[in-house]
């Protein structure tokens, strides 16, 4: 089944196809889909002529775009050096190792949760913190950051 890109294709066009606003383009298309997929990097790419390495390489290069679908529930778990200094680094093991992620993976098989790291969350005094679709929770472990998870589970399979 081939991805309706008629939106992407709306927003190009609403930059004048100008490859000057390749960035912006490429946010506003990730925002609209939560991810930039092949067949939208290869839309921009034709619709500004230029080629889909250079497309690629940008989506690539900056952090912020993600060339994979998200899960439902975003977790970030943050490990900036109060959260680290206070094992924050298990917390992130535990989950992936729960969402059994592999390689550079970030979200879960079923799609229900994308898993990710911050350089700071700005809760410092609450380390080690992690949120979960933009919730904090505070002075986690291991063992409460997976009951979290679950409770999330199954109040889905509901």
């Amino acid at each position: 089944m081939r991805e309706d890109l008629t939106k992407a294709k709306e927003i190009v066009e609403a930059y004048e196809c100008d490859p000057s606003n390749l960035i912006a383009i490429m946010q506003e298309i990730q925002a609209e889909y939560k991810y930039l997929s092949e067949e939208a990097l290869t839309l921009v790419a034709e619709e500004l002529g230029i080629s889909t390495a250079r497309v690629y390489s940008v989506a690539t290069f900056y952090e912020n775009f993600s060339l994979e679908a998200k899960g439902r529930h975003i977790i970030k778990v943050c490990a900036g050096t109060a959260c680290h200094v206070r094992k924050s680094q298990p917390i992130y093991d535990a989950i992936h190792d729960y969402l059994a992620l592999t390689g550079k993976r970030k979200t879960s098989a079923d799609g229900l949760f994308t898993l990710e790291t911050v350089a700071c969350l700005g809760a410092c005094g609450l380390a080690p913190v992690m949120t979960i679709d933009g919730e904090v929770h505070a002075k986690m472990t291991p063992e409460t950051a997976l009951a979290l998870l679950e409770d999330i589970r199954n109040k889905e399979a509901v």
